[in-house]
């Protein structure tokens, strides 16, 4: 039986209270401890731990974003992929604010996110406008496009890159993680690579193959554009060949 704090918060995210029912959570820290509440969110309902964890970021802290244990969070946040948010924005908001947290891991948070269905097309979502630069990144080892890479990668082929993510002995960092540690996507993409590198992996395979989607989409619109340009009834240039 789900605990009546439970109860009351499910029945408050029905109604849009969010911040009635972060409330309502918030109260079982205050009577019996924040033990109470991580083992009471094993009973919360995914979709409404997602509910209160997006509507609160790092400006707006929650208690309920600093208690989540990464498998409740995993189990949240893949269902941000259903609100079809195109900038991704808030998806974003959300796992920086939970994974960054103080005295937090964040590899346990990214471990448990990929072991979930759909977290690594969520982590893909949250990189998808850096899509260039994580590939940049996984072929220099570096961020920066007028930065030094890393010279020992360079004559290496793209299935031996690959291959080289499982090998610790070849994939060590060019950049250190404080170089990285902005708390963004900078930091996770970072942790990915080094120490989740299967995952890192799986990601950047999604961001080619979407990118490849996009093409003939994109081919077709210009192509569309070309046609517009031309003045009615005029044929196209034939080759000259």
């Amino acid at each position: 039986m789900s605990h009546p704090v439970l109860v009351k918060a499910e029945k408050l995210i029905s109604v849009g209270d969010i911040v009635g029912a972060e409330a309502a959570l918030t109260s079982l820290v205050d009577s019996d401890g924040d033990g109470a509440l991580v083992i009471a969110l094993d009973d919360f309902a995914a979709k409404d731990l997602l509910a209160v964890l997006r509507d609160f970021d790092s400006s707006k802290e929650s208690v309920v974003s600093l208690l989540v244990l990464p498998e409740q969070f995993a189990r949240a946040i893949v269902l941000e992929r259903r609100y079809g948010d195109a900038s991704h924005e808030r998806l974003r908001s959300t796992i920086n604010a939970v994974i960054f947290r103080a005295d937090s891991d964040p590899g346990e948070f990214l471990d448990a996110i990929g072991e979930v269905e759909g977290g690594c097309e969520t982590l893909a979502d949250y990189l998808s406008d850096r899509a260039e630069i994580v590939e940049y990144f996984f072929r220099t080892g570096t961020f920066g496009y007028f930065d030094d890479g890393d010279e020992a990668a360079a004559e290496l082929t793209d299935d031996e890159r690959l291959d080289e993510l499982s090998d610790p002995d070849a994939n060590r960092p060019f950049l250190s993680h404080s170089e990285v540690s902005d708390q963004d996507w900078m930091q996770l993409t970072w942790t990915l690579r080094y120490q989740h590198p299967e995952i890192f992996r799986e990601v950047l395979l999604i961001l080619r193959a979407r990118a490849r989607n996009e093409e003939p989409e994109e081919a077709e619109t210009a192509g569309r554009a070309n046609e517009q340009r031309r003045p009615p009834g005029e044929p196209e240039e034939e080759s000259a060949l």
